[in-house]
């Protein structure tokens, strides 16, 4: 976690043109490129005789694939994919961080019904993009003059930022608009956000409860030795009793 942090820090200094050409940032460039080439070699060979397990985590081969693509022989310099892909070391740092990992888990199952919100989304941008045209189109070209500048200022307004000054424009033209920009707020910064907050909720509590069931061969190996001592236990318990009602049993034939 350190390595990655301070190599984002690195990353940031390359910004600043003074110290862009320094020569100790590219020797800095190479030490985090040979410690990254170390920590993936130990974990390879973690996996023992059977290195193959390694692919068998989506992290371990988005964490590879970092590492290995600076080594591309195409790659070198300033290029933009070099930038791009050093850049992407910092998202290693969601491995260490179970909150943040299970943020991005939440994101990446939420991805089936936010692609349903952003399908209604565009469909009631559409229809008040194509009311607002029939509205405004005469009066604010420039907002509503066509299609695209129409969805566009909805879009916009959905940050509720340019409101006022819409209402305004509306209310010069008639009273009735104030109607249209209402339903409108109504409609999307309200009821669809709140869905996509939902959405979003559940999936983050789907993702929480996955990260906190226990591996399945963890299970199994505890509950395989809970079973073994459960039969022990009782197994005891049977040849306590049995011993018991042997012994009630003699007892009643000397009385006898």
């Amino acid at each position: 976690m350190v390595a990655i942090a301070a190599n984002a820090v690195l990353l940031g200094l390359e910004t600043y043109p003074d110290l862009r050409s320094a020569g100790w940032l590219n020797a800095l460039e190479w030490l985090f490129r040979a410690v990254f080439v170390a920590e993936i070699a130990v974990r390879l060979l973690s996996y023992g005789r059977r290195p193959q397990d390694f692919f068998r985590h989506g992290w371990n081969v988005f964490d590879l694939a970092v590492v290995a693509a600076a080594f591309v022989p195409g790659l070198h310099g300033d290029s933009a994919i070099l930038r791009v892909i050093r850049i992407a070391r910092v998202v290693r740092l969601m491995r260490f961080m179970p909150g943040l990992r299970t943020i991005v888990t939440a994101l990446l199952r939420s991805l089936p019904g936010v692609g349903g919100f952003l399908a209604l989304a565009v469909v009631t941008l559409y229809i008040y993009g194509m009311a607002g045209w029939l509205i405004f189109a005469e009066h604010q070209p420039e907002q509503y003059g066509t299609i695209g500048s129409a969805v566009l200022t909805l879009f916009v307004l959905l940050s509720l930022e340019n409101l006022p000054d819409l209402i305004e424009q509306g209310m010069a033209l008639s009273p009735w608009t104030v109607v249209f920009y209402i339903s409108y707020v109504l409609i999307t910064a309200n009821l669809l956000v709140n869905i996509l907050v939902g959405v979003i909720i559940n999936s983050m509590e789907e993702a929480r409860r996955l990260e906190q069931e226990p591996a399945p061969g963890a299970g199994s190996d505890s509950d395989a030795r809970s079973d073994d001592v459960d039969r022990a236990m009782m197994a005891r318990r049977l040849a306590d009793m049995r011993a018991l009602l042997d012994d009630l049993e003699r007892d009643m034939r000397v009385g006898r």
